[in-house]
């Protein structure tokens, strides 16, 4: 048996060999972070398929570091055919390393002469001083013999990162989760699934979650519905609304019990043009049934009056929840293109008396949407930021999907872990405020005609490459299952964050030089590939923060 640490940057393939793996040097973090590592393994010769092999952790950290084992999921489409660049990994179909399932000591597995990996996640919460701290890996076989071990050491700066202040969203989807598990919308069982997802959604960084006011209407073909996951009860008596939001307030609860901060409203119109209205459902005259959808033109003075019954009620509610309403960012439609400017505008200053003083952000990728004052806060994708940074945007957000494909980050099954992680710099080094993304868990197929299952099926059945549908599975139990990209990425909030500590020990410059030394200037496009960059980046910044400690 072979085995190897490896950064966690490396995707381990089934045709490779430890022997191809370049192997981990060393391991320093702060008091506070979350630091990521791999044990990779083989057998180099064959094996007999009823061997089994256990894996434990000897350190004085074992209590603080969780393990994995990376599964491999399929892949129908890993690129687009003709739109990918050469930054990827693999092209063709096959099996990718993502899946990282919970690991214990008492778990086998199965000796095979394919190459494996093991997932580790050390998160000491300050609880150990600076100094050095051993670990070591072991195999030990069914008679407890040791089949491999490899060992390194730990090394604990006696510093800590400080909060992230970027905001990150992934787009939460309570629909997919009811239909996955077979619950009903907000039953007991499907609050408690929604608080496990919560959970893990905080654990790897975000800390705004899309908040279903009203079922939201995306990825959802024209026609069609999703399950209705509607978090304020309406009510119509005699023509007049009256609104039941002791769901919202569980909802806020929850948030606050998760450690979740911001409350992204979901959008008030139908995606790509905001043409028509979102399914409502409401009990009218003592009838429980539908009143607006995708029948009722966006623009139409019945869903106005709604609104303005709405918006208000809601806000005052919020407002006496311990402020929760400054919490609040609210969306008009999701990506409208130049060709729906005017309908957008009109939509915008139909709703903008109502949010006075609160943040409106949409995913835009034209500029003028913002130079004509329509949005303050526009979300452009981060392949079209040039415009947007040229003329000194303040407070810009960025995001991606299928789409940004080439050329810059993204985290798709077959790019590099670098390529994924590369965009904490990035938010650095062009101070971004937010960063949205629309898959944390989309288990449906485009437009949401059926529900896929996210093990079998990674690319929503084409309609986009595997990995942007979803960074979560849906484990046993109503517990997620979190992603090898997922953890990737909260990799990249954490270099941002040890970027912003250095900043503020000894100022932007020098950390801006400790950035980019030895490198063309970095943009969205333009950035180091592979992983040597990040791996150093990071042993400059710690050096420097503990020659300040």
């Amino acid at each position: 048996m072979r085995a190897k640490m490896i950064s966690s940057l490396e995707k381990c393939f089934p045709d490779e060999s430890v022997c191809s793996k370049p192997a981990l040097d060393n391991i320093t973090m702060l008091k506070n972070e979350r630091y990521s590592f791999q044990v990779c393994y083989d057998f180099e010769e064959l094996v007999d398929s009823k061997t089994i092999v256990h894996f434990s952790v000897e350190s004085p950290l074992a209590e603080y570091i969780r393990a994995y084992r990376v599964q491999y999921i399929p892949s129908m489409m890993p690129v687009y055919r003709k739109r990918y660049d050469d930054n990827y990994l693999r092209t063709a179909p096959g099996l990718f390393p993502d899946l990282l399932q919970p690991l214990s000591n008492q778990d086998r597995l199965p000796a095979s002469n394919l190459l494996n990996a093991i997932w580790l996640e050390i998160e000491p919460n300050g609880v150990f001083p600076g100094g050095n701290y051993p670990i070591r890996c072991v195999f030990t076989d069914t008679n407890g013999e040791i089949a491999a071990q490899v060992s390194s050491s730990v090394q604990i700066i006696d510093a800590s990162l400080p909060e992230q202040s970027l905001i990150f969203t992934q787009w939460f989807y309570t629909d997919c989760l009811l239909q996955y598990y077979g619950t009903e919308a907000f039953d007991e069982r499907h609050w408690q699934i929604i608080e496990n997802f919560m959970v893990n959604a905080r654990r790897y960084g975000m800390n705004m979650i899309l908040t279903p006011v009203l079922t939201p209407e995306l990825d959802t073909y024209v026609g069609g519905q999703r399950p209705t996951t509607q978090l304020v009860d309406v009510a119509v008596d005699n023509g007049q609304y009256t609104f039941d939001f002791s769901k919202l307030g569980r909802w806020v609860d929850l948030c606050d019990k998760t450690g979740i901060r911001y409350l992204e409203i979901n959008h008030f119109f139908t995606q790509w043009g905001a043409a028509a209205c979102p399914k409502v459902m409401a009990t009218v005259d003592g009838e429980y049934k539908q009143i607006f959808g995708w029948d009722t033109p966006s623009d139409c003075d019945a869903y106005r009056d709604f609104l303005y019954a709405l918006i208000p009620q809601m806000l005052s509610y919020l407002k006496a929840k311990n402020g929760a309403d400054k919490r609040c960012y609210f969306h008009i439609s999701d990506e409208p293109h130049k060709e729906h400017l005017v309908q957008y505008t009109k939509l915008c200053n139909m709703i903008k008396p109502l949010l006075e003083g609160y943040p409106i952000i949409d995913a835009l990728s034209d500029y003028d949407f913002y130079a004509n004052g329509i949005t303050t806060c526009p979300v452009p994708p981060n392949d079209r930021m040039d415009r947007f940074l040229e003329n000194q945007v303040p407070n810009l957000w960025t995001y991606y999907c299928c789409t940004e494909c080439v050329d810059v980050s993204n985290r798709f099954f077959a790019m590099p872990s670098s390529r994924t992680r590369i965009i904490g710099t990035q938010f650095y080094k062009f101070n971004i405020v937010g960063f949205l993304h629309w898959g944390y868990n989309f288990y449906n197929n485009q437009n949401s005609y059926a529900t896929i299952n996210p093990f079998l099926c990674s690319d929503g059945e084409g309609f986009a490459p595997s990995g942007d549908a979803y960074s979560v599975y849906p484990g046993t139990d109503g517990q997620p299952w979190p992603s090898l990209r997922q953890a990737v990425f909260y990799d990249a909030l954490q270099d941002l964050r040890a970027l912003t500590l250095c900043e503020a020990l000894y100022g932007r410059e020098y950390t801006m030089n400790l950035l980019e030394e030895g490198i063309p200037p970095i943009t969205f496009k333009c950035y180091p590939k592979g992983s040597d960059y990040l791996l150093n980046l990071r042993r400059k910044l710690n050096a420097a923060i503990a020659a300040k400690v």
